[in-house]
């Protein structure tokens, strides 16, 4: 997926349909010239409604889509007649997708199961015809009510991509080289920092015919909460996330102190994402010697699990498949 068709945030104003007016009229026909009210409601405008997609992995079809209008609810008719309802705005969104309310930030909805119809602005009631004013001491009713209007405003829509596993780690630590190992991924790997500028995600193949979904995030580096290097921006991609892999290159200068950056990170983004299960991965191992091996091992975080690996040579692949699978399912 390239970065300019990636797009997991847009902003749009949603406007619902009005509800049609009820009506006034009286029944007139040649053996009842003096019938009783008889006006019809008025329809129900339309609703901006959103519906979940496996189709769709992108907000990139809704991008310059600034304005939805549902079509307004058709006025009462004599005959207690209904108007028409207002056409409804059925918006497709991919799974994952979070509404908020532009103004206040507050969550509206969320869409995680295909097929799922959330309404996200409510089309105004039509209001009721004359027929419904009638008593013992007004026979006559000349009023209706009119349509309320709908509900409208700015929303934004922001994408959290729905997976089991997510890859936490600083640039260049080897996590778009492991996805693509594991899975049938084919994300961009190079030998610079920030290769990965989207997320991505890929099904990996357990033991069983078992699978599960993992998802390379850009990297982080310190001070991504303050805006540093590409932010905090991608890390809603993992909220969801049941479990958190922290990989980290095992030849890096301090292991510990990379662990304790991304820990900070992540708290201050949101002290929840600590709560998942985590494993601590060490890269990159083909480049280091038993001696080394045995010398990162004995220096590294308490209190959190871990395992060696080497995309290049599959050493501890299928063992952090296995343990990634027991942390799913423990």
């Amino acid at each position: 997926m390239s970065t300019s068709n990636f797009i997991d945030h847009v902003k749009l104003y949603a406007q619902a349909g009005k509800g049609g007016a009820g009506a006034v009229h009286f029944r007139r026909e040649k053996s009842v010239p003096k019938g009783g009210p008889d006006g019809g409601d008025g329809g129900r405008g339309g609703h901006i409604i959103l519906q979940g997609s496996a189709q769709l992995s992108t907000l990139l079809h809704l991008r310059y889509r600034k304005h939805v209008t549902a079509a307004h609810g058709q006025s009462g008719a004599g005959g207690c007649r209904f108007g028409a309802t207002g056409a409804d705005v059925v918006l497709q969104v991919p799974l994952g997708t979070v509404a908020k309310d532009g103004a206040t930030g507050q969550i509206l909805l969320e869409i995680i199961q295909e097929g799922t119809q959330k309404i996200l602005m409510r089309g105004g009631r039509g209001g009721l015809g004359n027929v419904h004013f009638k008593s013992a001491t007004q026979q006559t009713p000349r009023y209706a009510q009119p349509g309320e209007p709908g509900v409208e405003g700015w929303v934004v829509l922001e994408l959290k991509l729905l997976a089991d596993v997510g890859l936490v780690g600083l640039p260049n630590a080897g996590k778009s080289t492991l996805l693509s190992v594991v899975s049938a991924a084919k994300p961009k790997i190079a030998d610079y920092p920030f290769t990965t500028l989207v997320p991505q995600l890929g099904i990996v193949a357990c033991r069983d015919k078992q699978s599960f979904v993992m998802a390379d995030i850009p990297g982080i580096i310190e001070g991504a909460a303050t805006g540093r290097g590409l932010g905090t921006r991608f890390l809603r991609h993992i909220e969801r996330n049941a479990v958190l892999l922290f990989v980290i290159a095992a030849d890096s200068p301090d292991i510990r102190q990379t662990y304790d950056t991304l820990v900070q990170e992540l708290r201050a983004h949101d002290p929840e994402l600590l709560d998942k299960p985590r494993l601590l991965v060490l890269s990159k191992t083909d480049l280091l010697d038993k001696k080394d091996e045995r010398a990162v091992v004995t220096n590294l975080p308490s209190k959190v699990g871990y395992t060696l690996i080497s995309s290049i040579t599959g050493q501890g692949i299928d063992l952090l498949k296995d343990k990634i699978w027991q942390l799913l399912h423990a």
